[in-house]
């Protein structure tokens, strides 16, 4: 019998999104065929998903690069003490303490770095050098992430690379009764509901969905926002825009939902407004349970969405083209047709048990 990996997924960001809640799904659907360990930062938004479970965590607070060596002499004592293999990393700013513990480390285990995020500037001074001679594997969201990696880090220092997109759990679905009341008790009834799930923060675009909304002459098209407040104020800033748009009575902020995938199939369309998003798994959860989505026509979100087959896209940073693309899903047709085909694109391409088997497979094999 093969003895099972030890694999450690480190994420010390302290915010809560995509990002940081694919590294918890990773964790728990490896578990049964790898021996693993989680590390997050106490300070984050993560350990409400282990506390009660039976994954294994462990808490370790960076305070600042200045203390960084401290925190990676800690890493790199949990890796020895658990026999690390492979380190599975997925926030940007954990490279430098994850090649520092490998450095310090007896085990000295394989690096492989998730990359959400988008690479725009020439990585080939020595501090980037130095960091990326030290990972052996990385895993870019989208082909978009991978051409990025492959431009801007130099060929002689430049890890493996291989496209691995994330998947979506199978989420709850409700009946017609349950939806019908979940509607009524967001209020939604009676209204044509437009929905956007993420960090409220300006590079989400929250103030374009709202834009919109007052593009849009007609009452009864709302807009709900789910999220957390990433800086305080930001929230009554667009309050006060839809206020001075004068359409303050549809616009909605439900604060911060833990699993959001009732509010998806409550909603009548999901948007992801984002100019920039590397990925956009706020639209495959809403594809998923069969709900109609439009996302900007840039970054990872046009691997996601075949334009008037899957979803719609509109012209990033243009509340003028979202507007028109909510009022075409008012054909009910139209809304019904790209949502069924968005539901089963996601599950022969973007399913948590497709996507995990891959990573599985890539962890397990002499790729790295």
């Amino acid at each position: 019998m093969n003895k099972k990996l030890n694999l450690l997924e480190l994420c010390l960001s302290p915010d809560l999104g995509g990002l940081e809640l694919y590294m918890v799904r990773a964790a728990k659907a490896l578990d049964e065929s790898m021996n693993v360990i989680s590390v997050i930062n106490p300070l984050g938004k993560l350990e409400q998903y282990y506390q009660g479970t039976p994954y294994r965590y462990v808490s370790l607070k960076k305070k600042s690069n200045l203390v960084m060596f401290v925190a990676a002499r800690k890493l790199a004592r949990i890796i020895d003490k658990n026999q690390i293999d492979i380190v599975h990393l997925h926030w940007t700013k954990d490279i430098p303490i994850a090649v520092t513990a490998k450095v310090f480390s007896k085990r000295k285990p394989k690096l492989v770095q998730t990359r959400n995020m988008t690479m725009t500037r020439f990585k080939n001074d020595f501090y980037h050098r130095f960091l990326y001679r030290n990972i052996d594997l990385m895993l870019p969201v989208t082909h978009q992430v991978a051409d990025q990696i492959n431009t801007f880090i130099p060929e002689s220092v430049r890890p493996k690379v291989e496209v691995l997109y994330m998947g979506s759990d199978h989420p709850e679905l409700l009946d017609a009764k349950g939806v019908e009341s979940l509607r009524r008790e967001l209020g939604m009834e009676e209204k044509f509901a437009v929905g956007m799930v993420g960090r409220i923060n300006e590079a989400k675009g929250q103030h374009l969905l709202i834009q919109a909304v007052a593009r849009i002459n007609d009452s009864a098209v709302h807009a709900y926002f789910v999220g957390h407040e990433m800086h305080k104020g930001y929230t009554d800033q667009l309050r006060a825009m839809a206020e001075n748009l004068g359409v303050s009575e549809r616009i909605h902020f439900l604060g911060f939902m833990k699993n959001p995938h009732h509010f998806y199939q409550a909603c009548d369309a999901v948007v992801l407004a984002s100019k920039r998003e590397t990925f956009g798994l706020v639209l495959i959860e809403a594809m998923q349970v069969g709900t109609a989505v439009i996302g900007s026509n840039s970054g990872g979100v046009v691997e996601i969405i075949d334009d008037n087959e899957t979803g719609l896209l509109f012209k990033a940073l243009n509340s003028e083209s979202l507007a028109e693309k909510i009022l075409l899903l008012k054909d009910e047709s139209l809304k019904y047709k790209l949502a069924e085909a968005g539901r089963a694109k996601v599950e022969k391409v973007f399913s948590n048990k497709t996507q995990f088997e891959a990573l599985k497979t890539i962890l397990t094999s002499e790729k790295i």
